[in-house]
């Protein structure tokens, strides 16, 4: 007993040590051979139930589907085994095999991606290499109205197989091999099970002219689309919410969709043919505006107050137009891609809001929305009214989606931002801004999501900051001085300047979640400003000063920015008198660095002098009011002296006067705003260690009315006129370019005309020459 009892310890040890992991293997082994085993007895059950309820064939054509059953091949078959096969039935070939694959929907009991996504927004998350999806396996009940129909391979493998039946029914009944409308079938059904409810007179007026609705939509010989067609259909949606009549405007819609690409895509026939153009505005229109009140019509949404949607998942009516509306959706979703119009294209994504609510559930089909329309939100090429409408379709997706949605939509939103704000120009400036503050408002309706995002997009913009300070190569600076990156700290700076503000948070009753985001946003970008403090950079300081500049006006936080403008006036380039030159002044709002023709110019000199009084003058009006004004401005007033000082020396002096005379004004308003403040404490009561009354000093006080705010006012109305000069005038310049190339291209052709005159001319010359000669010989 001893010695047995010592091997089985010693064994065990064995076990423990060196098949640990073989035993474990085996363990895995075992449990998926037993799964195989449990879903294998799923599969027979169905196989039988198939047979007891459709028949031994539909039975025998299930388990080819499904791969329980093998179809035996005389060939590879021996004689015991053909005696021992049973009573199976034997196929010459199995050419059908690999189509019949495409056949198979998924597995009830397989995992769904889809089911299996959490909410927090895995299924929804959009790469920029994904190509779109028209529609997916979206829940598992819609696989009895998906199985409705045949697939393409399915019709292709007719055709060889038994090329005499696929013939025939193509004369006789050509639409059963359209098998993507057979899915559409489903709302036939349903819309005659309606009519069954109708009083019988009514069905008996009914009946001729459902008689001429059915000979012209399914005469095969005659499928061309024409407005008498569409009116009918459009009458029949707006009096009676027809179904068959929205069937038919879905698959004349989708046609119009994909017109002219039968041939040349080899895609699928498409049901109807469009000619005229009259038809395919009539049938956008009628699918664009009818559509989705048929769809409210049949299954009303419930909303609550609080922006939640109720949709009957689960009722016969929304799994039969389901497919109706997949339908719908993609080919609008494809339309899209083909539309320049900017009326049509506001129509087109209009449509789209009122069916969010029902595609929820499909998640594929809304991963493809989100991406094509946040593809016409951040185009360049876009109008501010589709930009508007595309906007108003993700904020209305924002609202009714679920927590996964919202994130989906966040992330997606911001990556077009930034893809959209990749070149800036004049031209763009207005696009861009518009982008911004539209996507601002996104984050203020579910904070929570908010917080995260943003938190992880600005930790983003930290770590290029860090790597550009750490690996400091020759190009690493260029991942933080791009339009990119500035646009994207002067997003986060409208998102919390927006939703922090004390008004909306008085509102709201509550402190902003987004409010701990201001210190790390206000630090990377003090940080990203001082990455090279060279004058060539001094437009992007500019752009990052403004950005915390509204930040600091919004939420009323104080930021330490006096110090980033006296670098600028302390550097080489103000110091020195500049180089006399006459290029064209440089447009800091679109320039993120200045050229190096720019450099040591009195143009350049001057536009940064402009700008930094102006942002000192926008800094300091924030505080005008504040008790602690004379204070907080003396050590720029001071400065401030010492440069116009130095500036006045005749050797190593800057004897530009427009920068020193516009800082002698500035100067001038802070000490006169420091005498008003101090003049105004002079008369209190309070001690400075009672924070309530420091805080209420001159709170009702307008700060335009102060020295510095008077200034601001005047200057900001002084900007105001000179950017709209600035705008005519760049219109004018595009006017006259553009009719100088109308001009340019009016003389070439003048010109052509003139080449293909001369050529006709010189072929006559020709012509008669050689008849001259052919009479020549002839008389010879």
């Amino acid at each position: 007993m001893a010695g047995a009892k010592k091997n089985f310890k010693a064994t065990k040890k064995f076990e423990k040590k060196h098949l640990k992991g073989v035993l474990d293997q085996r363990k895995a082994t075992a449990k998926i051979k037993q799964r195989q085993q449990v879903k294998a007895k799923k599969l027979t059950k169905k196989g039988k139930d198939a047979e007891f309820f459709k028949g031994s064939e539909d039975a025998e054509s299930n388990g080819k589907i499904n791969g329980t059953k093998k179809t035996a091949k005389v060939n590879d078959m021996s004689v015991d085994d053909f005696f021992g096969g049973g009573f199976e039935i034997i196929e010459k070939s199995q050419p059908a095999k690999k189509a019949t694959k495409k056949l198979g929907k998924r597995k009830r009991d397989e995992p769904d991606e889809d089911e299996n996504a959490s909410d927090e927004g895995s299924d929804l998350e959009i790469s920029a290499d994904e190509m779109p999806m028209a529609s997916g396996s979206e829940d598992s009940d819609d696989e009895d109205i998906e199985d409705t129909g045949m697939s393409k391979a399915a019709m292709d493998a007719l055709a060889e197989e038994d090329p005499e039946f696929y013939k025939f029914l193509k004369e006789n009944d050509p639409e059963a091999l359209e098998f993507d409308d057979a899915d559409l079938a489903e709302v036939d059904e349903l819309s005659a099970s309606e009519e069954e409810d109708q009083p019988k007179k009514k069905q008996k007026k009914d009946k001729m002219q459902k008689r001429t609705d059915v000979v012209d939509e399914e005469d095969p010989s005659n499928n061309e689309l024409t407005q008498a067609m569409v009116a009918r259909w459009k009458a029949a949606l707006l009096e009676k919410q027809s179904l068959r009549a929205a069937r038919q405007v879905v698959l004349g819609f989708r046609s119009a969709a994909h017109l002219n690409e039968d041939d040349e895509d080899g895609g699928r026939k498409q049901p109807y043919k469009i000619s005229s153009p009259d038809v395919f505005h009539d049938i956008l229109l009628v699918a664009l505006k009818q559509i989705p009140e048929v769809l409210q019509h049949h299954v009303p949404i419930k909303e609550s107050s609080s922006g939640k949607v109720q949709v009957p998942t689960d009722s016969k009516k929304f799994k039969a137009l389901s497919v109706l509306l997949k339908s719908y959706v993609s080919a609008i979703l494809h339309i899209l891609g083909t539309l320049s119009d900017d009326a049509t294209l506001k129509l087109t994504l209009s449509a789209l809001t009122p069916l969010i609510p029902y595609l929820l559930s499909f998640r594929k089909m809304l991963k493809n929305l989100i991406k094509t329309v946040v593809g016409f939100w951040s185009q360049s090429t876009s109008s501010d009214s589709t930009r508007i409408t595309a906007f108003l379709v993700l904020r209305r997706l924002v609202v009714v989606g679920d927590k996964g949605i919202r994130e989906a939509i966040l992330k997606a939103t911001y990556q077009g931002l930034i893809a959209g704000s990749r070149v800036t120009n004049v031209n763009t400036i207005q696009g861009i801004n518009l982008m911004k503050n539209s996507a601002a408002e996104l984050w203020g309706l579910d904070q929570n999501i908010g917080y995260t995002t943003a938190f992880h997009f600005i930790r983003q913009l930290a770590i290029h900051l860090r790597n550009s300070i750490v690996h400091n190569q020759n190009e690493s600076y260029k991942t933080i001085y791009n339009w990119q990156y500035v646009h994207s700290l002067d997003f986060w700076s409208c998102v919390l300047s927006e939703h922090c503000n004390p008004l909306k948070e008085a509102e709201s009753g509550k402190e902003s979640q987004l409010k701990p985001l201001i210190y790390p946003l206000v630090q990377v970008t003090l940080g990203a400003m001082r990455l090279i403090p060279t004058a060539t950079y001094f437009p992007i300081r500019f752009h990052m000063i403004r950005s915390l500049l509204r930040v600091s006006r919004s939420t009323g936080t104080y930021i330490p920015l006096a110090s980033a403008l006296l670098e600028v006036l302390n550097s080489a380039e103000m110091r020195k008198s500049p180089k006399p030159s006459t290029i064209k002044p440089l447009d800091f709002q679109i320039a993120y660095k200045a050229p190096k023709s720019y450099l040591r110019t009195r143009v350049y000199q001057d536009g940064v002098g402009d700008q930094v009084v102006e942002l000192f003058s926008e800094y300091f009006v924030l505080w005008s009011t504040n008790i602690a004004f004379p204070e907080f401005a003396l050590p720029v007033i001071i400065m401030l002296k010492r440069w116009l000082k130095q500036s006045r020396r005749k050797t190593g002096g800057n004897n530009n006067n427009k920068v020193r005379s516009g800082l002698v004004l500035l100067v001038q308003k802070l000490e006169a705003n420091a005498k008003f403040i101090e003049g105004k404490r002079a008369k209190v009561d309070f001690a400075p260690r009672d924070r309530a009354q420091v805080d209420a000093f001159l709170k009702d006080f307008e700060w335009e009315k102060t020295p510095v705010g008077a200034y601001v006012v005047a200057q900001r109305k002084a900007g105001a006129e000179k950017a709209k000069m600035l705008e005519q005038a760049r219109k004018e310049d595009e006017r006259k370019r553009k009719e100088e190339e109308e001009e340019a291209l009016e003389e070439n052709a003048a010109a052509l005309d003139d080449e293909d005159d001369e050529m006709e001319d010189f072929d006559d010359e020709e012509d008669e020459g050689s008849s001259e000669d052919e009479d020549e010989d002839d008389e010879e």
